[in-house]
């Protein structure tokens, strides 16, 4: 199970960060908006591993069987390792090449409440929150927590729904 969880978790967490760092550079002409989908679609790729991954196992080692449970463990080892994987490409991005990635993001989430008419309160809100947020960028251990759970959550509905579609029970022979 190591290996296949290994091989599959590693090339999954490559093509994430391969995707980042092919769009991060480019976020100011994208968009942050749009850069979110391109961001969850790129996961959505590379998290298509686990379904693979999942198969492998079952026909490698499992002999053509695997319950939902083990199925789950297999997919989930895997989304953990790709998630690792974007974590430590996001901390390599932002540390040493985007380090004012949270200001612009404070002045986006700002600008875009003042443009939606939000209350003078709303705004001031806002303003807050994002005050926070760019602290977030000083504790890595932190930042590094929160990145995980930004492509850790697609990992576990892939896993789910891999591990009910490749579930296969062991089939008896019918008895005479």
């Amino acid at each position: 199970m190591k290996r296949i969880v290994l091989v599959f978790g590693l090339i999954s967490g490559a093509l994430m960060a391969l995707f980042m760092f092919a769009t991060m550079p480019f976020i100011d002409k994208i968009g942050l908006d749009r850069g979110y989908v391109v961001g969850y679609t790129g996961m959505v790729l590379a998290f298509i591993l686990i379904f693979f991954g999942i198969r492998s196992y079952r026909e490698n080692v499992g002999g053509g069987t695997i319950t939902f449970g083990r199925a789950f463990v297999v997919g989930i080892l895997i989304a953990v390792i790709s998630s690792i994987c974007y974590v430590i490409a996001w901390q390599i991005l932002f540390y040493g090449f985007m380090p004012d990635f949270f200001d612009k993001y404070a002045a986006h989430e700002i600008t875009k409440a003042r443009a939606s008419g939000a209350t003078p309160e709303k705004i001031q809100a806002t303003i807050q929150e994002m005050e926070q947020v760019k602290q977030l960028g000083s504790k890595p251990f932190l930042h590094a927590a929160f990145t995980f759970l930004e492509p850790f959550p697609v990992g576990l509905i892939i896993t789910v729904i891999s591990a009910a579609i490749l579930r296969k029970k062991k089939t008896t022979a019918p008895s005479e």
